[in-house]
């Protein structure tokens, strides 16, 4: 009999105690427990069946929350992707979000309307191309 402490579903619950996490990082945390192969995807589907897992819903609240920090579609993307998320849940959570030009936008309010106002916003994963139609090609910082 498997003890308490090693239970893979105890493993993953409380992992999931506190925040979501995607399918991925539990089944990466249950493997680096030593779960073998057949109990981690045991597991797994009965945490998504039950509503404990759902990478849907882990990549919406993962994206607005990077969306709410400044971040754009890149960044985001490029996280959610990190995290192990299939193209669709990721697609949805994007789609999702207040759309980019109107979240730069209110940034560059917010921030200045300038060089670093640009930079800044570069930094934080929104395309090039979109920060020089808000601020004029002008204003965005040299890469050289």
């Amino acid at each position: 009999m498997t003890p308490p402490s090693s239970d893979p579903l105890e493993l993953a619950a409380r992992a999931l105690r506190h925040r979501d996490r995607s399918r991925h990082e539990i089944d990466g945390r249950l493997a680096r427990a030593g779960v073998d192969d057949a109990a981690r995807a045991e597991a797994l589907e009965t945490l998504e069946r039950v509503g404990y897992l759902d990478d849907g819903r882990f990549a919406s609240s993962r994206a607005a929350a990077l969306a709410a920090r400044g971040y754009g579609d890149e960044a985001i993307r490029a996280d959610l992707e990190g995290q192990g998320l299939a193209p669709e849940p990721l697609a949805q959570a994007l789609a999702a979000l207040e759309p980019e030009a109107e979240r730069a936008a209110a940034l560059l309010a917010r921030h200045g309307r300038d060089a670093r106002g640009a930079a800044r916003l570069t930094r934080k994963g929104f395309p090039a191309e979109l920060v020089a139609d808000l601020l004029g090609a002008e204003a965005l910082p040299d890469d050289s």
